[in-house]
């Protein structure tokens, strides 16, 4: 009974901080969409995808930081790692194909993948500057 109140608290906390994390990240990607499309486009679509993204993200590390034994402070170690990098790679990756399948502009139409690479970069590269500065 214990292991499995422990699994559903786990779950629980993982879908709490990844929603967090998808506000703000949905909040620099839908920014950054505005300003490469050139058109408005659907925030909550926006924070869906995130959402998604953001769970994939933190399973991702989770499972690198695991596997390599880094699960407590400091992560300095943890952010030089190869495996970490090539992670880091297939999740924008994911990031990429989340945002440009789902969100839609106003007009109905898809945004550009080139606009969501951008945006997946801009949201990478400040969540980065964030982490390494904590670290």
């Amino acid at each position: 009974m214990s292991t499995a109140l422990t699994l559903i608290s786990a779950a629980l906390w993982w879908v709490l901080y990844s929603s967090i994390g998808a506000l703000f990240c949905a909040l620099i990607a839908w920014a950054v969409l505005r300003w490469a499309e050139r058109c408005t486009v659907v925030f909550n679509r926006t924070y869906l995808a995130c959402l998604l993204w953001s769970l994939l993200s933190m399973l991702l590390i989770a499972g690198v930081a695991l596997h390599e034994h880094h699960t407590r402070p400091p992560y300095g170690a943890l952010l030089a790692s190869g495996t970490l990098r090539g992670v880091l790679v297939l999740d924008m990756l994911a990031g990429v194909l989340l945002l440009w399948r789902l969100i839609p502009r106003t007009d109905a139409r898809r945004i550009r993948p080139g606009s969501a690479c951008f945006a997946v970069a801009a949201v990478m590269a400040i969540g980065f500057g964030i982490a390494t500065s904590l670290a």
